[in-house]
């Protein structure tokens, strides 16, 4: 660096002493000096990157720029050139993760992860990071999995090399300051305390648990209190020495990769790549191959039988098999996942789902490590399944041998390879921080030209491969899970870290024999070829006249249909929603229970024909709504006529197969039931939503009114609820005018002939309202939670009646309280893993939210939750005009940042016309109104809405008490409090009288209703 920097003087002076610049002599003296500077740039260049690639493999649609860089220091680096994001992007990827861990500190790689955002040498403040990302309209984020530890942010387009320099010092310089050190052992604990009664993590443990307990998969990955503060003190271990001595062997530049994503050309990422990250320090790490297979022959000996805290019921088959990632060209195990995992006649699924004892099958590669790997058959086990489960294994043995009997089958891998072509080809954009982050991993296993390409074209086949997988899918090298709640009584078995309990039993002889010589079933077979695969993909010409929003082709009394062809994305893709509106569907709980059941039992017997169709990347969707069910065809737009035929055609001709009809009752009441052992914040939300919406059926009405749910009254249902419609649709993407009209009058003629449809009365399309609290108001509703132990709160601000001048305050507010919000009670304060403050709205309502999910009571979390939005004052007063402009910038990049897929586009639009506001350019009018916001103006609102004493304020808090804690007061002693808590923390203001709601209907009686938002267009006048 010395020396460029002496050259670039040298030429500067010689410059300035030749002549003036405007003579010929400094024109040739400003040609020498930048050729001088481009030679010795491109010198040091040379010295910094030890090789480029240029021509990375893309999609033929991809207009981006990509750049491979492969460092001096080892670091790996694909830049990304567009000219047209909103949003930068950044994210590094470390080829090292919890497998690493020292075995007498589980959880270290997860707590370095933690540590790593708080304060570096160069940014020394702790929430310095976050800030900066906040502020400049972005997010960040990270994990820690067995062998990677993936770091991700993005930002304003502007900002993103004041982010890279904040990003990159944590791998050349981090602090892992001894004060936050204590504080975030808190935070990684609170993260494993908020997933100790998830089914997904307590079974992935005692997956772990089940094997080789000297392989590195068995380790316990996330760690806690214990692993990170109690048991390390009782050996003499420091951790924040050990934490030092990690960063220091692990965090090495040639195992490390990243990608960037910004407006910049690839020259200029390239020097702020090479600026900021060619001084990460290369310790030559050796990322480990483990060889060996965690599952030992004794290990698959025996069938674990385990306890969910759900009501679930799962078999899963797990094969050991070899690392597959050199194949990626030819994607063996994709071939196989293909077959075993399809889900049309003659599959697997299907002579499953016929025996009436599975639901769903999923199959294929799980994830292992570098030198093993899995693959894997997982089913959902009906209440008769249970009892079969190795009559479900000889089948699946079965269908494994017919795979073995007819070979290789090129056309079926053909078939793949062009379905996989075709997807690369027409690939949506993907938002940046989740499309850097997927790069920089992958940079780790594909050469860098074709990072991009690999695993999406095939250029090969591997028969060989193939048949070396199948050969290993047998009784003797697999291991058997079956979860149920029926395994409660015999589960004598306790897993350490999540406590799941379970039992071994013993697979005999006989039974693996019996596996291994299966014979034929001729109910199995191939599946046939896929008629849903795309054969024209052009574009459709779009009109000079094209208008730029969605615009009515069709309203009367019967449908309203918009239509918008797309005009941006330039896909072969389209969009069709249709939102059906019955005035039978939201009666009472059992009519919305038959809705709900008439739609999954319509899908499922829809699912054979409609797979081939998903594969081939057209996809449909069937949900039931408050209002009746909205159908959602996307993706290729070539065959989407020949499925809305099919789907609507037997719709309107179901008959309900009795059995699957026992079957999925029963699955809709295990779903019912489950709910009470979801997340203590989600039910905090749920319940708010439940007391402010005017009419709401709960899961616990559902649940009582499922002994009315009967064959014969959702059978005789049926014809009622499609006797009168109306729908609202939307068409946009690859289609024109006349094939939405096309589409509209074959839904309306199918509906007319087939079940006598009638339109509704305009006074029949009644939407629900919310209900207005009464200002100065404060409540609260208390629920206890049956399954988890720790508590939640919802505290819930409600603004009022959604318009542009209350819509941008809000956001704004929220924009400027949030990371603060986060900064003080999650990570100073360390109240609990879940933190969150945001705006929510619904039936043209809206307000602010304040989640905590903690160990803590929910009446001192509202305490605290107080104590912060009472320090919003003097945070607001204490904001100089340029931060605030920060934050409205922030908000406004966030905002106006452009959907990145067609379907995204669809979404906004789609919300907008389900609201009924039609406000098709709203964060466009939203944003130019935020322009004239002066601070002041958030002052008042803020005073108003949030404050304490605010004229305006309407509080509604849920809590939710976890099963450990008995009793949880309303009041809370504030003087008591303030003086219970540290000197450092903000004190609670005195807080008014909270009126405790103890009957939810009496409650809405006495309120009154908002309104809904009146359309923001003009109907009439929005026609095509």
């Amino acid at each position: 660096m010395l020396r460029r920097k002496v050259l670039v003087i040298i030429t500067d002076t010689i410059c300035t002493r030749l002549s003036h610049p405007s003579s010929t002599l400094g024109v040739q003296c400003r040609l020498f000096s930048s050729s001088l500077n481009k030679m010795v740039a491109t010198h040091e260049n040379s010295k910094v990157i030890s090789r480029t690639y240029k021509n990375v493999q893309k999609s033929e649609n991809d207009d981006r720029k990509y750049k491979g860089l492969i460092l001096s220091n080892g670091l790996k680096i694909l830049l990304i050139s567009d000219p047209n994001t909103d949003k930068a992007a950044a994210a590094l990827d470390v080829n090292v993760g919890y497998a690493s861990d020292p075995s007498d500190l589980p959880g270290l790689a997860h707590f370095c992860e933690h540590m790593l955002f708080l304060g570096t040498k160069k940014y020394p403040n702790e929430d310095e990071y976050h800030k900066y990302i906040n502020q400049h309209g972005g997010s960040c984020n990270a994990y820690t999995s067995t062998d990677h530890t993936n770091y991700y942010f993005d930002v304003g387009h502007e900002h993103l090399k004041g982010a890279l320099d904040r990003f990159s010092q944590f791998f050349i310089d981090p602090l892992f300051d001894v004060c936050c050190s204590d504080r975030e052992v808190n935070a990684v604990h609170s993260e494993h305390e908020k997933n100790i009664m998830s089914d997904a993590w307590r079974l992935q443990m005692l997956d772990k648990t089940t094997c080789d307990q000297s392989h590195v998969f068995s380790k316990f990955g996330t760690g806690n209190k214990e692993t990170l503060d109690s048991l390390p003190k009782q050996k003499g271990l420091n951790v924040r020495d050990e934490l030092l001595k990690f960063h220091e062997k692990f965090y090495s530049s040639n195992i490390m990769g990243l990608s960037m994503i910004g407006r910049e050309s690839l020259d200029e990422l390239t020097e702020i790549a090479m600026d900021l990250f060619s001084s990460v320090v290369n310790k030559d790490v050796k990322v480990p191959v483990y060889q060996e297979s965690p599952y030992r022959k004794e290990d698959m000996e025996k069938r674990c039988n385990s306890v969910p805290v759900k009501d679930i019921r799962n078999l899963i088959v797990t094969f050991p098999i070899p690392d597959l990632q050199e194949y990626y060209d030819s994607n063996p195990g994709s071939y196989l996942g293909h077959l075993i995992g399809h889900e049309g006649p003659g599959s697997l699924l299907s002579e499953l789902k016929n025996q009436g004892w599975v639901n769903s099958l999923v199959a294929g590669q799980k994830g292992g490590s570098r030198g093993f790997d899995f693959f894997l058959i997982q089913v959902d086990l009906t209440e008769t399944g249970i009892y079969h489960v190795e009559d479900i294994i000889q089948i699946m043995f079965q269908y494994i041998k017919l795979l073995k009997s007819v070979g290789h089958q090129d056309w079926i891998h053909h078939e793949i390879r062009d379905i996989s072509a075709i997807s690369f080809r027409f690939k949506d954009k993907e938002k940046p921080s989740s499309y850097v982050s997927k790069v920089s991993q992958a940079l780790h296993y594909f050469p860098l030209d074709k990072v991009l390409s690999a695993g999406n074209i095939l250029t090969g086949s591997r028969p060989d491969v193939v048949q070396d997988i199948l050969e290993r899918l047998n009784a003797d090298n697999m291991k058997v899970d079956v979860v149920a709640k029926a395994f409660d009584g015999s589960a004598d078995l306790s897993e350490k870290w999540y406590g799941t309990k379970y039992a071994l039993v013993p697979i005999t002889n006989e039974t693996k024999e019996k596996w291994n010589n299966v014979e034929l079933n001729d109910k199995l077979r191939l599946p046939e070829p896929n008629e849903f695969i795309p054969s024209s993909l052009s574009q459709k010409l779009v009109p000079e006249s094209n208008p730029e929003l969605p615009k009515l082709i069709k309203m009367d009394n019967f449908s309203k249909v918009w239509f918008k062809q797309d005009s941006t994305f330039n896909l072969p893709k389209a969009t069709i929603s249709v939102d059906f509106y019955s005035p039978y569907a939201y009666v009472d709980p059992h009519h919305y229970n038959m809705v709900h059941l008439f739609v999954d039992l319509f899908v499922d017997a829809l699912n054979e024909y409609s797979y081939a169709a998903e594969i081939a990347g057209l996809g449909f969707k069937l949900s039931n709504t408050v209002y009746g069910m909205c159908l959602t065809i996307d993706g290729y737009e070539d065959k989407q006529m020949v499925l809305l035929e099919k789907i609507l055609t037997r719709l309107t001709n179901f008959t309900i197969d009795p059995q699957r009809f026992t079957i999925l009752k029963e699955l809709y009441q295990r779903a019912l039931q489950n709910f009470h052992a979801d997340q203590p914040y989600n039910h905090s939300a749920y319940y708010c939503q439940v007391l402010r919406s005017e009419v709401v059926w709960t899961k616990t009405k559902l649940y009582e009114a499922l002994p009315e749910l009967t064959l014969e009254s959702v059978s005789e249902f049926i014809p009622t609820f499609l006797s009168y419609l109306h729908f609202e649709s939307l068409m946009h993407g690859n289609l024109t005018k006349k094939d939405a009209s096309n589409i509209t009058s074959f839904i309306e003629k199918t509906l007319k002939e087939n079940t006598l449809t009638l339109p509704l009365l305009p006074s029949q399309l009644v939407r629900y309202r919310d209900i207005e609290l009464p200002p100065k108001s404060a409540y609260v509703y208390k629920y206890h939670h049956e399954v988890r132990d720790n508590s939640a709160i919802q505290l819930y601000l409600q603004v009022g009646l959604q318009n542009t001048r209350d819509n941008c305050l809000l956001d704004l507010t929220s924009q400027m309280i949030s990371e603060p919000f986060f900064n003080i009670l999650r990570t100073k304060e360390q109240l609990g893993y879940v933190v969150h403050c945001s705006v929510t709205r619904s039936n043209s309502t809206q307000g602010i939210r304040f989640i905590v999910q903690s160990e803590k009571s929910p009446n001192y979390l509202e305490a605290r939750i107080e104590a912060f939005i009472n320090h919003v004052e003097t945070m607001f007063s204490e904001m100089d005009e340029s931060e605030f402009n920060r934050h409205k910038a922030a908000l406004k990049a966030r905002r106006l940042e452009k959907p990145k897929k067609l379907k995204a586009q669809t979404l906004k639009y789609w919300g907008e016309i389900l609201s009924q506001q039609y406000m098709f350019e709203r964060d466009q009018i939203e944003m130019s109104y935020l322009d004239n916001v002066e601070k002041e103006d958030v002052v008042t609102f803020y005073k108003d809405f949030l404050h304490i004493n605010g004229g305006k304020r309407a509080k509604l808090s849920t809590y939710i008490i976890g099963k450990s804690n008995v009793e949880c007061p309303v009041v809370i002693n504030v003087e008591e409090h303030n003086k219970a808590i540290d000197d450092c923390l903000l004190k609670c203001p005195q807080l008014p009288a909270s009126h405790i709601i103890e009957d939810v209907s009496r409650f809405k009686q006495k309120m009154s209703l908002y309104p809904r938002c009146e359309p923001y267009i003009d109907l009439a006048g929005a026609t095509l």
